[in-house]
């Protein structure tokens, strides 16, 4: 049948008068099927291929190819078979099976050059060459065909069928390479049945046969009915084929489900949001990436991840493998700060890229706490010591610059510990934070208040001379003192030392000293008031710090030594025991006072350990003694509001093996004053255990008749204050009088400190006083100087008889 093409409707009028003319239309639909199935066949096979690699890729190949080059060569010719030009026809064995090789080869080829990595348009140049193949297999397979008369052919319908051929499987290929799914690889197969029918049908129409009786048929042409039998074994073949690759795609679905649903199961299990991505679409996501989405995980499969994920937020990055940190759009349209790690994965058999985004938000939220933890004070939110510091400093460069004053004021509350003390940790957390209410509602523009630890507050004021900064700490103790600022009556009483600059210094460190030196004399002077700094103080200040210093080693140095001072009986002139007093001898110093370096001790807290030694080591020297003579150590009031002080008491009577009786705690009536209850309840603790309790310097309190009254004391004694003067001064005589009447009344013996003359002696004897100690029987002294008082006197022969 021939035509002249002109048009593209003469095209198509030439394959219908072809197609339905000149073939039987079974047959025709019969190739029609074996070659879907060839294309599809061969297309799953080629997908194995892509995704498998070494030897197991090259057995995918051949196998694709061996469907794919068959079902072609099966189509053409069962097309062939359908061909009825009305003249014996046969065909030539030799053309016929290299027709078939030339269809596997070609299609291999084709494949081959569709899966080369890296290579542009693979997929295009490979289905380009299969369509090449499919023409160069229907050309040599019209060869075979031997027929009665001469073939001619029309050379415009020859190019139109390989530029079909070429053109549909390029398509065919590039579409089925480009996604996976069972959509697109039906897609392409169809594409391929197109390319390849498209083909063989165009060059049939362009086939003219001229019947010729001089043309005879070669006596080795394959009858057609032999050829239909190789037709139906390529069939089969293609059939087996199909099978076996409908069979492994129904195995990989299934992995390909089995596989998801433990990547789910584990996935869910994550907190940090997992996805799933085949180049930037989602393809599969956990519960966590949805719920930070703010989107139900099904309705998240196809959409592009770009779609959620901003711009990266560290500066210099272009893509998130390079900075993990990215911004997160949410459904509602909120941003997100996230982590993002990415890691190439094998997911359905195939490479996949998988994220882990990670919420930020708790992490940003720790690291701005921390961020402003390390400049403010976390319980009153001011400014602590390092931003303090820093501002310092900046202030005293600018303030340097412009020839200006600059103000520095430290401030310390007084009493705070009572606080703590009397109410609780909680009301003196409170009382902080309205102490910075306070203070900072008197502030000027660009004046700083910052916390410096504990009850330590500072002020910083550029620009202030010398009588703006006194305004201004006036200000400040007036807005205490009137503010509300505790619990049960607690005030805020505060005590301020300001310094100046330059006047006092110009370096920061320097001014905080001048300034802590200023405070440190409004304190001592009374508290609740104001300081400039004197030269002269840095002087007093630096003394009593090395003081300090001093003290605090004084125990492991050996420069502390106990000694102990008489207690007699005033009618008999007995020794009943000695009061232990500590001494410091100093290498330097020599000898410093009690008085000097005992209020030291109390306020810089070294009182508990040298107290814990005094009692140590006279607890240890009175177990020595022969006679069972008492001893007395003072009890400072430190020691007795300290925690675990009756056990301190009841620990070294078991060490030093002291009968409790024995050991008598004198006790001031300050201490008692500070925390009437606690040190109460202390003292019952320590007479529990058989522990004699003596009040010490009676008399000079506002409460004694109080104290007396609240706990059951063992003894009292009378200040030396009374004592002395008791023979020459008619009002101190009578107050003498009256506390031994108290005693008598009581049933209290009292014991008179501070005698030092027969007079004395002779009106207490008088008075009947109970017991005496004092210069007139003798100065304390080592334990030395009264052995003979301490040990029993050597029996006479007398005595044993």
């Amino acid at each position: 049948m021939a035509t002249t093409p002109g048009s593209e409707t003469q095209v198509v009028r030439a394959l219908y008068d072809c197609i339905a003319g000149s073939h039987d239309l079974k047959l025709v639909l019969l190739a029609a099927v074996v070659c879907n199935l060839a294309a599809a066949t061969s297309l799953t096979l080629l997908d194995h291929a892509r995704i498998s690699a070494g030897k197991a890729r090259r057995l995918w190949l051949s196998s694709a190819a061996l469907a794919g080059g068959t079902g072609i060569w099966a189509t053409h010719f069962i097309a062939m078979l359908a061909f009825a030009p009305g003249l014996a026809s046969a065909y030539d064995l030799g053309l016929t099976g290299l027709s078939l090789l030339i269809g596997v080869v070609m299609t291999a080829a084709g494949f081959w050059i569709a899966l080369r990595p890296g290579f542009p348009g693979a997929a295009w140049l490979g289905g380009a060459q299969i369509g090449l193949g499919v023409g160069a297999m229907h050309f040599t397979g019209m060869a075979a065909f031997e027929v009665a008369g001469r073939v001619a052919w029309d050379p415009g319908l020859v190019a139109a069928a390989l530029a079909a051929g070429t053109v549909l499987g390029s398509l065919a290929l590039a579409t089925t390479l480009r996604d996976g799914s069972v959509r697109v690889k039906l897609a392409g197969a169809g594409l391929m049945v197109l390319g390849i029918c498209g083909l063989h049908f165009t060059a049939m129409s362009a086939a003219v046969i001229v019947p010729d009786p001089a043309v005879a048929l070669s006596g080795t042409a394959v009858p057609a009915e032999m050829l239909a039998v190789a037709v139906a074994v390529a069939s089969i073949t293609i059939l087996v084929l199909a099978f076996a690759g409908l069979w492994l795609h129904l195995r990989d679905e299934r992995r390909s489900v089995l596989e998801g649903d433990r990547m789910r199961g584990l996935a869910n299990a994550a907190v940090e949001g997992l996805v799933v991505c085949d180049g930037d679409r989602i393809v599969t996501v956990n519960d966590s990436f949805a719920d930070l989405v703010g989107r139900p995980a099904e309705t998240l499969a196809g959409e592009a991840l770009s779609g959620f994920l901003g711009e990266p937020t560290e500066p210099g990055a272009s893509d998130l493998a390079e900075a993990p940190e990215a911004q997160l759009r949410r459904a509602d349209g909120s941003l997100v700060p996230v982590e993002v790690i990415r890691r190439v994965i094998d997911f359905a058999g195939r490479p996949h890229a998988a994220a882990a985004v990670r919420d930020l938000r708790a992490r940003k939220r720790a690291e701005a706490r921390i961020a402003y933890l390390a400049h403010h004070d976390a319980l009153t939110g001011t400014p602590n010591r390092t931003s303090f510091n820093r501002r310092l400093e900046q202030e005293i460069a600018l303030a340097r610059a412009a020839g200006r004053p600059l103000a520095v004021l430290c401030a310390d509350l007084d009493r705070f510990k009572e606080v703590n003390d009397l109410f609780g940790h909680a009301a003196g957390d409170a009382l902080l934070r309205a102490v910075c209410a306070a203070i900072t509602a008197v502030l000027g523009p660009g004046q700083m208040l910052a916390r410096l630890g504990g009850d330590e507050f500072a002020v910083l004021a550029p620009n202030l001379d010398a009588a703006a900064a006194e305004a201004l700490g006036e200000a400040i103790l007036a807005a205490l003192r009137g503010a509300e600022t505790g619990p049960a009556g607690a005030i805020a009483a505060a005590s301020l030392g300001i310094a100046l600059y330059p006047h006092d210094g110009e370096e920061p460190e320097t001014l905080m000293i001048q300034a802590d030196t200023a405070l440190y004399r409004a304190k001592q002077e009374g508290r609740g008031r104001l300081r400039f700094y004197e030269a002269r103080m840095g002087v007093q200040v630096r003394e009593r710090r090395r003081l300090e210093h001093d003290l605090r080693h004084a125990v492991e140095r050996g420069q502390l030594r106990v000694v102990y001072q008489p207690q007699t009986r005033i009618d008999s002139g007995e020794t009943v025991g000695f009061e232990a007093l500590l001494r410091w001898h100093h290498p330097e110093r020599g000898t410093v006072p009690p008085n000097l370096f005992i209020p030291i001790s109390e306020e810089t807290g070294s009182i508990l350990g040298i107290g814990e030694w005094v009692l140590r080591e006279t607890c240890r020297e009175a177990a020595s003694w022969e006679k069972p003579l008492r001893i007395a150590v003072n009890v400072s009031a430190v020691q007795l509001h300290a925690p675990g002080f009756s056990e301190l008491v009841h620990e070294i009577l078991f060490t030093t093996g002291l009968a409790p009786a024995r050991l008598e705690l004198e006790i001031t009536e300050t201490a008692l004053i500070r925390d009437l209850p606690r040190a109460l309840a202390t003292l019952r603790r320590v007479k529990a255990l058989g522990v004699r309790i003596a009040m010490d310097d009676f008399g000079t309190g506002y409460s004694s008749l109080s104290n007396l009254r609240a706990f059951p004391f063992d003894k009292i004694k009378i200040d030396a204050s009374f004592t002395r003067a008791v023979d020459s001064s008619e009002q101190a005589a009578t107050i003498v009088r009256t506390v031994l009447g108290l005693g008598r009344g009581l049933g209290l013996p009292v014991l008179a400190e501070g005698v030092e003359t027969r007079g004395e002696l002779a009106f207490l004897d008088a008075e009947a006083c109970h017991e005496a100690q004092g210069y007139l029987f003798g100065r304390p002294a080592p334990i030395d100087t009264f052995r003979h008082l301490t040990t029993k006197a050597p029996r006479t022969a007398e005595d044993a008889a």
